[in-house]
């Protein structure tokens, strides 16, 4: 298993040094260990109980969703802030990377009192002490009929931990390993949650926001509408940075 996946971390030209961090990092956290709820985290059935066991434990440590993360009065303030500035955009269907359908997007550095202290909590839950953040949150909204191909984020783009508030809608988020897809997991970003990826999810995993049947939450069907997400990423490590 460690071949596996320290082969795939090269080809992101990622230290395993840094991997070897990253579990640390995450399980010092005790607040994801509290508020996440591993029962919103599903391994699909084509990845065998007795197949790659380890890796199997790992992921699930680093593929964490945390229910009912703002209440409803924060949802409504967060979205009143960003929704002047998207309500001027189009929804698009022409991704950079092709790994987007159905979105519109813009950043936001700066946000009222309130809704700063939310990002401030996100912070503090998501992230490793003294991790440096990129200063802009990244804010996209997916149309109901939007969707986001399997991918792994850019290492140029963000660092070693990605964390999305999930607003107006549920959806069904899937993981797949980069070199065998058939290990695969499914995670139920439902309205209102936090997500965190680190580790092997964030390096090792491709993730795709999946649309209309694929979309199904064991077997039943999630009732999609229009989505939005803030997520907040850590910032990149320079070259021969520890």
């Amino acid at each position: 298993m460690r071949i596996l996946t320290f082969s795939v971390l090269k080809n992101c030209k990622i230290k395993t040094s840094l991997f070897k961090n990253l579990s640390v990092q995450v399980q010092a956290n005790n607040e994801i260990e509290k508020l996440s709820d591993p029962n919103l985290v599903d391994i699909l059935p084509s990845w065998k109980e007795d197949e790659e066991v380890e890796l199997r434990s790992t992921v699930l440590q680093h593929m964490r969703v945390l229910p009912n993360f703002v209440t409803e009065e924060e949802e409504a303030a967060l979205l009143a802030e960003v929704e002047p500035q998207l309500k001027r955009m189009r929804y698009e269907f022409d991704h950079w990377d092709n790994a987007i359908e159905g979105f519109r997007e813009t950043e936001r550095s700066t946000w009222n009192a309130a809704n700063s202290g939310v990002m401030a909590r996100v912070r503090k839950v998501a992230f490793p002490p003294h991790a440096q953040l990129l200063p802009h949150a990244h804010v996209l909204d997916l149309a109901p009929a939007g969707h986001i191909r399997p991918h792994v984020d850019a290492v140029r783009f963000c660092g070693d931990t990605i964390a999305g508030l999930c607003l107006l809608s549920s959806a069904v988020m899937r993981l797949a390993h980069e070199q065998r897809p058939h290990l695969a997991l499914d995670a139920l970003l439902q309205r209102r949650c936090l997500y965190v990826m680190t580790g092997v999810a964030r390096y090792a995993f491709s993730h795709a926001v999946l649309r209309g049947a694929e979309g199904a939450w064991r077997g039943a069907p999630v009732r999609r509408g229009r989505r939005v997400a803030v997520i907040c990423r850590e910032r990149p490590r320079a070259a021969g940075e520890p």
